[in-house]
């Protein structure tokens, strides 16, 4: 009897080994639509439907890219903004407290040289305003949800965040404007050379005693200047992507566009942060620079060496008058 079983039970097992690779060669079902979109949700994978309107793009129901766009608004996107625009308030807050306000160290000379033009000033201050009011309505974006609208309620946060929205998108204008006049008055006298290195190496001033000399444009400044026609192009292109969405691209670079404008756009707020604290309460006297367009004498010394011995050699050579005229008079 015993015998008879395993007899039966070697034969069960030879037949099922040999309908298996006849199991395996007969063809796969075909799936009904309805079984691939359910098959796409529970894999990750796209989820289209059928329309009848030339939009392409509003026959996605789910893409998963998407997802991950979301999450790095929602968290990435956050983190990246609270430690470097908070990261840098602290520092600046320590650097005051421990420096204090950076003072002229020959004291005021009572006498001015002119620094920037009506123009240069004017291009100025458009970037500047509108970067406030972009930097602003761009922060709210991001960070208004956790901290405004608890304080003022949904109704008056609606409402903050629709007209930030339009002046956001408005302002982007003048914005890109000013860029592009800065870059054509400033560029020749913000290109790096060997000084700014020494510039660097010395603190630019701001510790110790001492000012390292320096043209026009210090290296710090130099800085500032192509953090700002730079990182200003980025947030500028990427924006106008998102302003006039999918006029040129397609999901995918729209999403990519605003990691690029989001990212560059909080790093820019943190580096212009530090230029308004240096501008205004970080050191006497910078501020007149883009004020009135004339700062003291003494500090343009401390500062801009080599700019102010420019400056003063064109002055002598103006008042005294060229070589040929005096021969002439001398006659």
């Amino acid at each position: 009897m015993t015998k008879i079983k395993v007899l039966l039970a070697a034969a069960l097992i030879a037949f099922g080994l040999g309908a298996a690779p006849a199991q395996a060669q007969a063809p796969a079902p075909a799936l009904s639509a309805e079984e691939l979109e359910l098959q796409n949700a529970l894999t990750g994978g796209r989820i289209t439907g059928r329309i009848t309107i030339p939009d392409a793009q509003a026959g996605s129901l789910i893409q998963p890219a998407g997802q991950s766009w979301r999450d790095f608004h929602n968290r990435t996107l956050t983190w990246i903004g609270g430690v470097a625009v908070l990261g840098i308030l602290a520092v600046l807050v320590l650097f005051y407290l421990s420096k204090g306000r950076i003072r002229i160290e020959a004291g005021p000379a009572g006498r001015t040289i002119r620094r920037f033009g009506l123009v240069e000033r004017t291009a100025h201050w458009m970037v500047a305003s509108s970067f406030i009011v972009l930097a602003l309505s761009g922060l709210n974006l991001t960070f208004g949800r956790y901290l405004l609208l608890p304080l003022l309620g949904p109704e008056s946060f609606t409402a903050v965040a629709i007209w930030g929205k339009y002046a956001h998108n408005f302002l982007s204008f003048p914005f890109t404007l000013g860029i592009v006049l800065m870059l054509l008055m400033w560029v020749r006298d913000n290109i790096p050379n060997g000084r700014d290195i020494a510039w660097f190496k010395a603190g630019g001033g701001l510790v110790g005693h001492g000012h390292p000399p320096a043209d026009r444009f210090n290296g710090g400044q130099k800085m500032v200047f192509w953090i700002t026609t730079l990182g200003g192009a980025a947030v500028a292109v990427s924006g106008y992507v998102l302003i006039f969405p999918f006029v040129a691209t397609d999901i995918a670079q729209m999403q990519l566009a605003h990691i690029v404008h989001g990212v560059v756009s909080v790093l820019m707020i943190a580096a212009m942060l530090a230029h308004i604290y240096i501008g205004s309460v970080g050191m006497e006297g910078a501020f007149d620079a883009m004020g009135t367009g004339e700062v003291d004498l003494n500090w343009a010394k401390e500062h801009h060496s080599v700019w102010v011995e420019k400056e003063m050699t064109k002055a002598r050579q103006t008042i005294a008058g060229p070589a040929d005229a005096r021969a002439a008079g001398a006659d």
